[in-house]
């Protein structure tokens, strides 16, 4: 009671400003709405909301927690001792921190009051003894532990049976029971051989210990030392930021091409949804052969699709060819569109994405708890701190100048040292990985954040548009020229401008990408340019006009070629139809093997109809050897192509909820309701009308009131407002009447309403 009472009367001393730090420092607090500091105090106080906001404070911070609970244990012992002051705490850690550091982290202890003051003597919260990420007295106790490299020289001379029993230590608890403690147990035995190997350390005769430094390199975390009360200093590596935008640009071309792939990939062939919602690790070998893209990149960028909405699961249109009525993924309609933007833009959308993921992709193909391989686009990729971690190791980087690059295990250090309490998410290969896919998002090139990332991250309302310019600024300027080869490849030495660019990629395939595109010309090729629609004079002036090498010969006579056998056969909608000028053509058609799988038939010289739908029989008829072309009831040639498989977006899919911060004013409004409260609560009241909070009569508090307003005397009303939260305020009544109270506000001076039958009690005070 004492400690509550003193820090209720530190927290009301406290200025405005500092106590919308506090609540913005620690949101629970306010809600709901404190009524006094007394409760306030109470509240800052429980373990829940100790824990929550010790999750952001670092070593030097915990240095200081361990050494006034050290001081409070010592005072519980012997009462004649006086509390820690400033000068007194910073005495004990002087050697290891410097003064301007000292005042910085306890400043940030007062702002949370995790600790507060009572005349000089500094105070902590009780349960902030529990949120030491260590055991009591590592901070403060001199150090008699095995270093990083000593650790990792004693494990590699282990055996299984000891390995064993400091991975289970490692992975279930520091501490553990055996007769095997106890001095003079049989040598030869495991425990025996870990304590005289220092990897463990004897509590008493039945327990034993795992030191903190061998559990952290076990488990593979950051190894963190709590004497040390200094930052780690990481190596940093000075890149050109011109090189890093051009790395993470060239990236950028990568994945919006990879993107697209899939995209197609999926439009051509839906992939079956796993019952438990993910994709099959064969339907992912399936799309990453397809695509020619690696596995884990192919999850990546499925993750980073779906979560976009660019890809769903559900029954597509049209629906795959299967005989099944189980889900598929595939793309949604907004892949269209999102295909048509330029290529800043499309980055921007996934960048923000993997910014807001709530999951963690790259632990695709990793085995959970029943062995079993994790499978893209499934629940458990699902990690509540993943978005944090992931803005925590950018936000590192970002600190330091632009083309600063940082190694995972410097930036796990460090990031281990700010968040001792969270250091478990910050193993090297977390941090490795989640590196790994900022560069392949164009986040980084070289380590080092590119200007588009450091845009985005600014998290300001211009930061999209910011970034999306930086992106634009960065990428390649699309080109509107090629260079024709005379072995029929034709390169683009850069991105096309979209119109060139779906031209070139309808009459010829891509056979390999990069900074540079190179493209093959076919018959198959031309002749799908062909399908759909385009004449050979358009594809003569296509290179003609945009070719910056002369067009090889070999180029002409293959359009020629194409063009003068192709579409000599007509195919309609009959259930089809086949005609031909040529009767002699059209007879080889029905001599051959083809005519009777598709139950062919003539019905006039240059005319013949057949049963097979019109896609079947253009598939058929090229596969036998011959060049047809569909064409529409005016004879005209129509484009066939198959368009790819669409799913509707679910209007019931909703994003996770996010709660958006309080903003400073609305903070400062919450501090001013509580000053009301507060002094509301230490008036001295006179005469009153059910103080005891029951709700009053309508004619008693009328009474009151006009009393009150008549002879000019402040009243201290308990108000229940429209949400049903009861509050304390003082007022001066300026008048009363139709149903409300005009009163002025003796905190804020303003002049308010209140409606009469929401006041529960009413109170003249002294």
């Amino acid at each position: 009671m004492i400690a509550t009472d003193s820090l209720t009367d530190w927290l009301g001393a406290r200025t405005d400003a500092q106590l919308v730090k506090l609540l913005r420092l620690r949101p629970d607090l306010a809600v709901p709405l404190p009524a006094s500091m007394s409760v306030l105090a109470v509240r800052a106080q429980q373990r829940a909301s100790v824990l929550r906001t010790a999750d952001d404070l670092d070593t030097l911070e915990f240095a200081i927690i361990e050494a006034l609970a050290a001081d409070d244990d010592a005072r519980t012992i012997g009462a004649e001792l006086t509390p820690l002051t400033r000068t007194t705490l910073h005495a004990q850690l002087k050697d290891r921190v410097t003064k301007t550091a000292f005042t910085a982290a306890l400043t940030r202890l007062l702002d949370r009051a995790l600790v507060w003051q009572a005349g000089d003597g500094l105070h902590l919260a009780p349960s902030a003894v529990e949120a030491l990420p260590w055991p009591l007295g590592a901070t403060t106790t001199l150090p008699d532990a095995l270093t990083e490299p000593e650790v990792r020289t004693a494990l590699a001379r282990l055996g299984p049976a000891e390995q064993g029993l400091l991975d289970k230590l490692a992975a279930t608890g520091p501490r553990g029971r055996t007769r095997d403690a106890a001095p003079g147990a049989a040598a030869d035995r495991p425990v025996p051989k870990l304590l005289a190997a220092r990897l463990l350390q004897r509590i008493d005769d039945e327990t034993v210990e795992l030191p903190v430094t061998v559990g952290q390199v076990l488990r593979g975390e950051p190894v963190t030392d709590p004497h040390a009360l200094a930052p780690p200093k990481p190596a940093l590596t000075k890149q050109a930021p011109t090189e890093v935008n051009a790395v993470g640009a060239g990236e950028v071309g990568e994945l919006l091409r990879d993107c697209a792939d899939l995209l197609d990939a999926l439009g051509k062939l839906p992939a079956p949804a796993l019952r438990a919602g993910g994709l099959g690790v064969r339907e992912l070998r399936r799309l990453a052969k397809q695509t020619g893209i690696e596995e884990q990149r192919t999850g990546l960028l499925l993750e980073l699709l779906a979560a976009a909405k660019l890809v769903e699961k559900g029954l597509p249109e049209p629906a795959p060819d299967l005989e099944s009525t189980d889900d598929f993924w595939a793309p949604t309609p907004a892949a269209d569109a999102w295909l048509d933007t330029p290529p800043a833009a499309r980055w921007v959308l996934l960048a923000q994405t993997w910014l807001e993921l709530d999951r963690m992709p790259w632990m695709i193909g990793l085995r959970d708890a029943a062995d079993k391989p994790i499978a893209a686009l499934s629940a458990e990729l699902r990690v509540p701190h993943a978005v944090r971690d992931r803005q925590a190791i950018l936000g590192l980087l970002a600190e330091y100048p632009s083309g600063t690059a940082l190694s995972a295990g410097d930036i796990g250090k460090l990031l281990a040292w700010r968040m001792p309490r969270r250091r478990r998410h910050f193993r090297l290969d977390a941090v490795t990985a989640t590196l790994a896919e900022a560069a392949t998002l164009g986040l980084l090139g070289r380590g080092a954040l590119d200007s588009a990332a450091r845009a985005l991250l600014h998290a300001t309302p211009s930061s999209v548009a910011d970034a999306e310019s930086e992106m634009a600024t960065a990428l390649p300027k699309p080109v509107d020229h090629v260079l024709v080869q005379a072995d029929l490849t034709v390169i683009a030495p850069g991105p096309l401008v979209p119109e060139l660019g779906s031209r070139i990629a309808l009459v010829a395939d891509v056979e390999s990408a990069g900074a540079a595109t190179v493209y093959r010309v076919s018959d198959a090729s031309v002749r799908r340019a062909l399908d759909a629609g385009l004449t050979a004079a358009e594809l003569h002036a296509l290179f003609t006009n945009h070719s910056r090498t002369p067009v090889p010969q070999s180029l002409t006579y293959l359009i020629d070629d194409v063009a003068r056998r192709h579409g000599q056969l007509r195919a309609g909608m009959a259930q089809s139809f086949l005609r031909s000028d040529d009767p002699a053509l059209l007879a080889q058609v029905l001599a051959a093997p083809v005519a009777e799988t598709l139950a062919l038939r003539a019905i006039a010289p240059t005319v013949a109809i057949a049963l097979a739908p019109l896609g079947e029989m253009l598939e058929r008829l090229r596969a036998a050897g011959f060049a047809p072309a569909g064409e529409d009831s005016g004879g005209a040639i129509v484009d066939l192509r198959p368009r790819g498989a669409r799913i509707a977006v679910r209007p019931l899919a909703r994003k996770p909820y996010r709660p958006s911060p309080p903003s400073d004013e609305q903070l400062a409004q919450l501090v001013t309701e509580l000053r009301a409260g507060e002094r509301a609560a230490g008036a001295r009241t006179g005469q009153s009308v059910r103080s005891d909070g029951t709700r009053t009569g309508t004619a008693a508090t009328l009474a009151l009131l006009q009393l009150a307003a008549r002879v000019g005397r402040p009243v201290n009303i308990g108000y229940v407002d429209a949400q049903g939260v009861a509050s304390q305020r003082v007022v001066e009544p300026l008048r009363v009447g139709n149903g409300q109270l005009d009163a002025v506000d003796s905190v804020t001076g303003a002049t308010r309403h209140f409606t009469l039958h929401r006041i529960a009690s009413v109170a003249l005070l002294d």
